[in-house]
């Protein structure tokens, strides 16, 4: 219903129902389909040298369409999802302990994290809708604020609150917990709505990790319907000049912390830190190294893409700045963290929208049955069944190519604008889709590995 922070998924149902499917994954030739789909993209690396300029350009043009301003509309459906928020931290507070029947843990992880992210690409920015804090700053009447925020601000908080973050779900022993959860959020509710009236609406702009992570990703959406309304092919959006210089930093962002998320869970992983999978210690036991893991991730990815980019611009024989190719082409990451962002967390989505509904049926576990859908019998058994395993993977699997795919193209949009021709941003970006390639063996095997913990 809500997104306060960026997630990770943590359910213990969701671990074991993982494993279940790992188990007929592995029966499954992954091999061949990883070989398959990083042959896809770089059949499309090759095409880019011989396709012509012009067609590059026609696949993100846009044509604009009237605006829609639905001001009173959004109002409305902030002040709803004000009202879902708290009616939620109070189920945290006060209702069921178990994540997996408390609509505090299940609205914030699933119909949040899950759902309204991943339709954010398609849909558009839903956060400007479903935010709780927007529908009360109209009640007061829109205040002046009192300060300004610095400009050289940037998205720096959005930047440092996400590494922050992400390293505290993953190292935190009950993430999930409906109460440590209800208290965060609240916390965070109240600071935010502080940092809306003393600095205005910069403040979400800059300071409100929601806003930056659904600002990113429907930005690939095919529609905006504010401001410099439009319609045009999937991502037209992002090559627009960018309000945030860091907005290229934060998607990388997006991408290393999806990576080091599903990096975490394989045996490979805890083989490298000395656990083994099949007698997990627990989270506590693991909570420095997962911290340095993720870290590391975050700097190997930077530095990787901070090569590749710069070891294009020398063979393109380029003068231009750094820094401005690697803001620029940065962005072209963000298809791939949407669509290993929808293949990771699918599996999870299959039985917590289970019991999304059952507590929703039953929000104070109570034996209530406000909808009549008693008895509600959640489900695995899709993970039990090789033929169910296998349409799910090759469907992770298709989302991860598409998106590596989709990336390649951007990528050679944006360098054709960089550049000056198709034929020189080929070569640019050349090292870049070698590194995409590699990234789809990357993506691809992670839905494969064995997994634990």
């Amino acid at each position: 219903m809500f997104l306060i922070f960026n997630a990770l998924l943590w359910l213990p149902l969701s671990a074991k129902a993982h494993v279940s499917e790992q188990g007929f994954v592995l029966l499954l030739p992954t091999d061949l389909y990883n070989q398959a789909g990083a042959a896809a993209v770089a059949l499309t690396v090759l095409a880019l040298f011989a396709v012509p300029e012009n067609v590059v350009r026609g696949l993100f043009s846009w044509r604009s369409i009237p605006v829609w301003r639905p001001d009173r509309a959004q109002t409305i459906c902030s002040l709803l999802s004000f009202l879902a928020l708290c009616f939620v931290v109070y189920l945290g507070l006060n209702g069921p302990r178990n994540p997996l029947a408390n609509l505090m843990s299940l609205s914030f992880w699933t119909l949040g994290w899950i759902i309204c992210i991943s339709l954010a690409g398609f849909f558009g920015n839903l956060w400007l809708w479903l935010n709780p804090w927007t529908g009360l700053y109209a009640l007061l009447g829109y205040p002046k604020a009192i300060l300004k925020l610095p400009e050289w601000l940037d998205l720096w908080p959005c930047c440092l609150m996400l590494v922050a973050f992400a390293g505290f779900l993953l190292a935190d022993i009950a993430p999930d917990d409906p109460t440590r959860l209800a208290y965060f959020v609240a916390t965070y509710w109240a600071l935010t709505m502080i940092g809306l009236v003393v600095f205005g609406p910069s403040w979400l702009q800059k300071c409100e990790l929601g806003h930056a992570i659904f600002a990113a990703y429907s930005s690939l959406s095919l529609v905006r319907l504010h401001n410099r309304a439009g319609i045009g092919g999937p991502g037209w959006q992002t090559l627009e000049t960018q309000p945030m210089k860091l907005f290229g930093v934060f998607a990388l962002l997006l991408l290393a912390v999806g990576s080091f998320d599903g990096v975490n869970e394989t045996f490979w992983w805890l083989g490298k830190i000395g656990v083994n999978p099949l007698e997990f210690p627990g989270r506590s036991a693991v909570v420095g190294v997962t911290i340095f893991g993720l870290l590391l991730s975050i700097a190997a990815l930077f530095a990787t893409f901070a090569g590749v980019v710069w070891v294009g611009l020398q063979i393109a024989e380029s003068d231009l700045q750094f820094w401005s190719v690697f803001s620029a082409l940065a962005v072209s990451i963000l298809p791939i963290a949407l669509v290993y962002h929808m293949a990771h967390y699918m599996t999870s989505f299959l039985v917590n929208i289970q019991y999304v509904v059952a507590a929703l049926n039953d929000p104070f576990a109570q034996g209530w049955d406000i909808f009549g859908l008693d008895p509600i019998r959640v489900t695995t058994g899709f993970f039990n069944k090789i033929d169910t395993v296998r349409l799910i993977f090759l469907t992770q699997a298709g989302l991860v190519v598409v998106g590596h795919v989709w990336s390649v193209l951007l990528a050679h949009r944006i360098a054709v604008d960089l550049f000056g021709s198709g034929r020189k941003a080929s070569v640019a970006t050349l090292p870049l889709s070698v590194f995409m390639i590699g990234y789809t063996f990357l993506g691809l095997w992670l839905l494969a590995a064995p997994k634990g913990a």
